[in-house]
């Protein structure tokens, strides 16, 4: 019998291995942004300044990086693969960009991000979530963000109440930043293409941002979000929320020096509070940004806390 032969990769892939000598690890998100009408119209978004510092997260092998550097004064990448730094370093190498590229190696979401005017990125998709959030708590502010994002992921962070996206992502990041929905982008613009179709966003921190904890804000969020389009009566009757909010309630009294009858039942100051502020048969689903400052203005009124 003739002996079976190994599958050959497709060919464009052996000729992308050949150019950078490196396989992509698509695990770990790594599809490079090779279309350069792409990556000129995300600079453009970007609308850079010649003294800007511009924060790159995922460079891969630099095709954005090299754009940029010709545009501001400095930017800092953060590469985690050393392989794909080695490639950075070559791209500049000798060139009188060189000195305006610093390359952070390590994962972006364990270390502190320096001081930067704008974030432009193709990120791994993997890391979107608490990217943006690391980005939104993020001091001092930042003029804007302009990331490549899975399509789906993009989406929900533009949706609106009442629409099927609609979830804690987009009411979290719409609290705290401007987002629009810039661009539509296929998968045949990277290599290796993406099971899945992307997006670039246009993220702007509100500055100064709402006078809210944060931690507060994301407690009640969670709660009424769990299962969106139950009434928040129901979902407020779980047994975990309960106790969470009966345990801060507790604490917060005993920081207060205030008595609690022996007949006290969180469940039934809950449900006086959402019948008080009106949000007792409502969903998260439909609620917007100013209905959960009022819920939980109503909540922290009478002592009940989410952190």
């Amino acid at each position: 019998m003739p002996k079976a032969r190994a599958g050959k990769r497709p060919r464009q892939e052996r000729r992308e291995g050949r150019a950078t000598g490196i396989r992509f690890n698509t695990g770990a998100g790594q599809h490079i942004l090779k279309n350069p009408l792409v990556v000129n119209s995300i600079i453009e978004k970007a609308a850079l300044r010649r003294t800007d510092v511009i924060l790159e997260v995922g460079p891969g092998t630099g095709n954005m990086t090299v754009k940029m550097l010709e545009k501001v004064k400095k930017v800092i990448a953060c590469e985690i693969d050393p392989r794909l730094v080695g490639e950075l370093q070559k791209r500049v190498q000798g060139t009188c960009l060189a000195n305006k590229l610093e390359i952070k190696v390590g994962d972006v979401l364990k270390t502190e991000l320096p001081f930067f005017d704008a974030c432009v990125a193709n990120l791994p998709y993997q890391i979107s979530s608490p990217f943006v959030f690391k980005l939104l708590l993020h001091r001092p502010f930042f003029r804007c963000a302009i990331l490549m994002f899975q399509r789906e992921f993009a989406l929900r962070l533009v949706a609106k109440p009442g629409t099927k996206l609609y979830c804690r992502l987009s009411i979290n990041t719409q609290l705290l930043a401007r987002v629009d929905h810039l661009m539509k982008v296929g998968k045949n613009n990277f290599r290796p293409p993406p099971k899945v179709e992307s997006s670039v966003v246009r993220i702007e921190p509100k500055n100064p941002p709402p006078p809210i904890n944060f931690q507060e804000w994301d407690g009640l969020v969670r709660i009424a979000f769990v299962r969106k389009n139950k009434t928040l009566s129901a979902a407020f009757k779980s047994s975990a929320v309960e106790q969470l909010l009966d345990h801060n309630y507790r604490i917060h009294c005993s920081l207060h020096n205030t008595e609690i009858p022996e007949n006290f039942k969180i469940a039934e100051k809950i449900q006086m509070v959402l019948k008080n502020t009106g949000y007792s048969e409502k969903r998260a689903r439909s609620m917007d940004i100013d209905d959960f400052i009022r819920l939980l203005h109503g909540f922290n009124t009478e002592g009940i806390h989410f952190s």
